[in-house]
C-alpha cells in the first residue's frame, strides 16, 4: 500500500466533507511573521525546493503536479513565478488552461489537462485545470454545449458524476507516481475589488483588466458555492487540498513554498546508484598512466597516448 503523506497545514481541508468556505481565512494568521521575514523565509525554501528539484529530475520515480484554482486577481501567476523563480526551468513546465479549443472540446473534460501531466522526475504547474469543468460551469451551464455531450443532466448530476472522473483520476495518478497539491487561492471579495481597482489606476496593469472580470464579479456567492462543493468532493489524502489565504501575496507565496518544499522533502529521493560493474569501470578511468588520456567508444574503455 501506498503511504500518502501530505504536509500537514492549518489550511489542508480535511477529507471529511466538512469545509465551509464562509470559515475559510482569508487573512494571514495572527502570528504571521513581517514581510521582511516572509521574503527571507521564501527565498531559503525555493533555495531548498531547487535542490529537491534537482534530486527529483536524477530519482525519476515521481512526477509533482501543483494544481492552482482561484478567482480573478487571486494572485495565481505571481505566486508561481515567487515560488519557482530560481528553480531549473527545464526541471518544471507551467501550463495555462483558458477557455477550451474547437479541438479540447470535442473530447472529454480531462483530454486537455491529461495531455499536459509532468512525466517522473519533473514538477507540472497547471493554472487553472480539469476544476474549471466543474467551477465555470456550473456557473454557467451553457458552456456545455459546446461539449455535445450524449445526455442531457441538471447541472449538480453532471457535477457529481465529474467529481467522480476527478476522484478516479487523481487516484490513478497517485498510484502511478504523480504528487499531487491542489491550492485554492481564497481571496476576499474585498479584496478583489482593490485589486481590480488597483489594475484600472495603473497603465501597466490595464492589459489585465476586462469587462467580464466585473461580469463574473456579479456571481461571486455561485462560485463560492461552487468552489466548496469541488473541494470537499475531491479532496483526499493522495491529492489534497489546502486553501491558503490570499488577501495578503507575500505571506500566500509563503505559504505554498512551504507546502510544496514539505512534500518534496518526504519523498525518498535519491541519486541513482551505478551497478557494482559500472561503479568499477568508472573508478578505472583513474588508473590511466600519467598523460595519457581516456577514450570510451561504444562500450569499450582504453587508455591512449
Amino acid at each position: 500500500m501506498i503511504d500518502f503523506s501530505p504536509p500537514e497545514s492549518p489550511y489542508r481541508v480535511s477529507y471529511d466533507g466538512d469545509f465551509r468556505v464562509a470559515q475559510a481565512a482569508t487573512a494571514p494568521s495572527p502570528d504571521a511573521p513581517s514581510d521582511g521575514e516572509i521574503k527571507a523565509q521564501r527565498k531559503r525554501l525555493v533555495r531548498e525546493i531547487s535542490r529537491l528539484q534537482r534530486r527529483l529530475h536524477a530519482h525519476r520515480h515521481y512526477a509533482v503536479l501543483l494544481v492552482f484554482q482561484a478567482m480573478d486577481a487571486a494572485g495565481k501567476d505571481s505566486t508561481i513565478r515567487a515560488v519557482m523563480t530560481g528553480v531549473n526551468p527545464a526541471g518544471f513546465r507551467i501550463n495555462s488552461f483558458e477557455t477550451p479549443s474547437n479541438e479540447e472540446a470535442r473530447h472529454d473534460f480531462l483530454w486537455r489537462t491529461t495531455r499536459r501531466l509532468p512525466e517522473k522526475g519533473r514538477i507540472g504547474i497547471f493554472n487553472r485545470s480539469y476544476y474549471e469543468e466543474v467551477l465555470i460551469v456550473r456557473v454557467h451551464p451553457e458552456f456545455l454545449d459546446r461539449q455535445k455531450l450524449p445526455r442531457r443532466l441538471p447541472i449538480m448530476e453532471r457535477c457529481a458524476e465529474r467529481y467522480q472522473s476527478i476522484r478516479d483520476h487523481e487516484r490513478h495518478l497517485a498510484l502511478n507516481g504523480t504528487v499531487i497539491l491542489k491550492f485554492w487561492l481564497n481571496i476576499s471579495k474585498e479584496e478583489q475589488a482593490r485589486r481590480f481597482l488597483r489594475r484600472i489606476d495603473r497603465p501597466d496593469k490595464n492589459w489585465k483588466f476586462s469587462r467580464a472580470d466585473i461580469e463574473e464579479r456579479q456571481h461571486w456567492d455561485a462560485y463560492m458555492a461552487a468552489y466548496e462543493d469541488a473541494i470537499n468532493a475531491t479532496a483526499r489524502p493522495w491529492a489534497p487540498w489546502y486553501a491558503i489565504p490570499a488577501d495578503s501575496k507575500p505571506y500566500m507565496r509563503l505559504v505554498v513554498a512551504q507546502l510544496v518544499r514539505d512534500q518534496l522533502a518526504t519523498l525518498d529521493l535519491t541519486h541513482p546508484a551505478l551497478p557494482d560493474e559500472e561503479q568499477a569501470e568508472l573508478q578505472g578511468y583513474r588508473l590511466c598512466p600519467p598523460g595519457r588520456r581516456t577514450v570510451v567508444e561504444s562500450r569499450l574503455t582504453s587508455c591512449t597516448t
